[in-house]
């Protein structure tokens, strides 16, 4: 028996949670595993006990990995060993570790790694919030430098209230998905998606969150009382840094202010670049009238005091004169560009340039082949909507290679994709439907600029969505009680800020949103005052969006796969596609479309040209069901015998001709009539119990005998 072992219990919503340390993972800073039902996550935390030389930012890093044995899987593919993170759970990493970020001391810039495991898994006990909650827990019981314990959850609305951690069956019927993390005192990360509510029943959620994540800081404080370590010294003297920065401060506060008068962000950033090298020369004439030594890192010096300088001279003159970079007010929204068809052979796409901000979306449709599969322990998914954000170097001016997608572009694309997956029709829509997002300018939101582009992409493609979506990012100065909210925030801003908190929708709701913050957290009157303002810039982009469209178009372009639909009983599935396969192939070869298959005997045709697609539903219709009687059909004659004609109406369905049927003469010889690959119009006559059909031809035009030198093609009647 393990005597360190310790557990900790405590209901959340309706499940009952057990956290355990002490005995998995001793060597780690801290370790724990919490427990819901059968789901079992491990979660450790470790921390070097010195900074890397020269470091000036943390270096946190959280990583969350499914392992397939907990649910008593395999892996799907060739690969049987987990790689790569699968995109659910970089996103669940991000979300753990914005609101740890904010909590580690100021200055601390020690490497850190968050790692949580799901060991086990069942479908109603949500792993992804156990690792959240396993994430404080580590760092509660381990000595790093850590503020304040935080909490994790998932809320849902359903039939007008809200449900803490909702099973996926609950999720179907939520108005809302939204992960909340907060301290004892104060809103950290808000990330999630709704069907169009209002901003009131959205600040309910993240109220409701944080009312019940206060009950497991509770337990927190609890376990570091009881078997928590004691915290690590970290003191950081910037005594020097403040003295040196505030020599330069009084030299050069005047060439600060002017560089943050520049609108141009091109141009600010080479204002504030000669300003830095200025200053580096300046301390590496006279060192001793900045009050360092001759042998001080000048270059690094000057950098951080000039950021130092322009972060304190931004957020002052904001708060003291509600004045923002270039001159802007807290309020307004920037110059907004939008154009639809921009690109010659795409499906769909728009040009949607907001600031110095700019986004290409692109739509592609297609069918069955397009889809995304997702394979993850809870089960294998086909995802038929999805959104790729590419963020390339060159949308903010540097000069290196793209080395493919990383963690942000995930985050930043799944936002936009969960803000217009809400108003795409219903799951009868034949379409798959991919975006591509391409930035190709950026200062400040480009995810939010996704948005936008996208929702007029989606329009120009002929998809018919519910409503226009925009997006806006909203930001926060906070300096004690005083604190200003900023609309459509530059990148700057962000940067020199506290809060990015990102609201998308159309004109009736929110349907996407996302909150992160550099502080401890914010109040729930700053996140009310906050959507409200956000609302009203929604209100103004959705406006300038429909200047160029405001409706889905009548029709796809030329290039958009027809599709048409057709069903047929389930256990006839097997005679459509045949024998290895043969039938179906051959209707595909014959019509040039693409067919697919459902378990529930819907069919799918896709191809180029409508006339194909109708004729090739009608084939299949026939095929499985039969002709019915009186019908008439153009046939083509594959065979001749002394009593009649064998026709096909389509592959697979044939019939006969009886001599009688040809000709209102008698026919004493059928070659005198007819010529195998001849097309002929045929009656059906009679479909007896056997499926037999006879035809007939004289019922809709009777034939002549034909001239001594016809050929094959097409018959005459008379």
């Amino acid at each position: 028996m393990n005597t360190n072992k310790k557990e900790y219990q405590f209901t959340f919503g309706d499940k009952e949670i057990t956290i355990e340390t002490g005995r998995l993972a001793k060597q780690a800073d801290g370790a724990v595993l919490v427990t819901c039902g059968k789901t079992q996550v491990l979660v450790t935390v470790c921390s070097a006990k010195e900074a890397a030389p020269e470091a000036d930012f943390f270096p946190l890093l959280v990583d969350y990995k499914e392992k397939f044995y907990a649910a008593g899987k395999f892996l799907g593919g060739f690969n049987k060993r987990e790689g790569r993170p699968s995109n659910g759970e970089i996103l669940l990493m991000r979300m753990i570790d914005r609101p740890l970020r904010p909590l580690f001391p100021e200055g601390y810039f020690c490497e850190t790694i968050v790692t949580a495991q799901v060991l086990s898994y069942e479908e109603n006990c949500d792993p992804e919030v156990l690792a959240g909650l396993g994430s404080c827990a580590s760092l509660v019981v381990s000595d790093i430098p850590f503020f304040s314990p935080v909490g994790f959850c998932k809320v849902g609305y359903i039939n007008k209230q809200y449900i803490l951690n909702p099973t996926p069956e609950q999720f179907k019927k939520s108005e809302l998905e939204i992960v909340v993390a907060a301290s004892k005192d104060a809103i950290l990360m808000v990330e999630g998606e709704a069907n169009e509510v209002s901003e009131e029943v959205m600040l309910g959620a993240i109220n409701f969150a944080h009312t019940e994540i206060k009950k497991f800081c509770e337990v927190m404080v609890k376990m570091q009382k009881e078997v928590g370590k004691a915290k690590r010294e970290f003191k950081i003297d910037n005594s020097a840094l403040t003295s040196v920065t505030q020599k330069i401060k009084t030299q050069f506060f005047a060439k600060v202010q002017k560089c943050l008068a520049v609108n141009d962000k091109m141009e600010r950033q080479n204002a504030v670049s000669a300003l830095k090298k200025e200053v580096k020369e300046a301390l590496a004439a006279n060192p001793g009238n900045f009050g360092v030594e001759a042998t001080a890192s000048f270059g690094s010096l000057s950098n951080k005091a000039i950021e130092d300088i322009l972060y304190h001279t931004m957020r002052e003159d904001i708060l003291a004169n509600s004045k923002r970079i270039g001159g802007r007010d807290l309020k307004t929204i920037r110059k907004i560009q939008v154009e639809t068809d921009v690109l010659k052979n795409a499906h769909g796409s728009s040009l949607f340039t907001r600031g110095e901000t700019q986004v290409l979306g692109v739509v592609t449709l297609g069918g069955k082949e397009g889809e995304q599969l997702v394979d993850r322990i809870s089960g294998v998914t086909f995802d038929r909507f999805y959104l790729h954000y590419t963020f390339a170097p060159y949308s903010v001016g540097e000069a290196r290679g793209y080395r493919g997608v990383g963690r942000r572009e995930i985050g930043h694309g799944n936002l936009a994709e969960r803000a217009l997956k809400k108003v795409l029709p219903a799951d009868a829509y034949p379409y798959t439907v991919r975006i591509c997002c391409e930035v190709l300018e950026s200062n400040g939101s480009s995810s939010m600029g996704s948005v936008c582009s996208g929702s007029m992409a989606l329009m120009d493609a002929g998809v018919p969505i519910k409503a226009p979506v925009a997006g806006i990012a909203m930001g926060l100065i906070k300096e004690g009680e005083k604190y200003k909210i900023l609309s459509d925030i530059l990148g700057d801003e962000d940067h020199l800020g506290d809060m990015d908190f990102k609201v998308a929708g159309t004109k009736d709701g929110i349907t996407a949103i996302q909150m992160d913050i550099k502080i401890t957290g914010i109040t729930s009157q700053i996140m009310q005052e906050a959507m409200s303002q956000a609302k009203e810039g929604r209100m103004h982009i959705l406006k300038e969006m429909t200047s160029a469209i405001s409706t889905s178009r009548g029709q796809y372009k030329v290039g958009v796969p027809v599709i048409g639909l057709t069903k047929i009983a389930p256990d006839q599935i097997g005679m459509l596609i045949g024998p290895g396969g043969k039938n179906i192939r051959a209707l595909q070869e014959e019509y040039k479309v693409t067919i697919e298959c459902q378990e529930d005997g819907t069919i799918k045709v896709l191809g180029p040209i409508q006339d194909n697609v109708d004729t090739c539903i009608s084939t299949i219709s026939l095929q499985m069901n039969g002709p019915e009687v009186n019908s008439e059909y153009e046939a083509k004659v594959v065979s001749l015998k002394e009593y009649g004609a064998f026709v096909d109406i389509a592959a697979g369905i044939s019939g006969l001709v009886h001599v009688s049927e040809i000709s209102n003469d008698r026919v004493q010889d059928i070659n005198e009539y007819l010529k195998e690959g001849d097309k002929v119009k045929v009656r059906v006559l009679d479909v007896d119990r056997f499926g037999k059909i006879k035809f007939s031809i004289k019922a809709i035009a009777p034939l002549n005998k034909r001239a001594n030198d016809s050929s094959s093609g097409s018959i005459s009647a008379n």
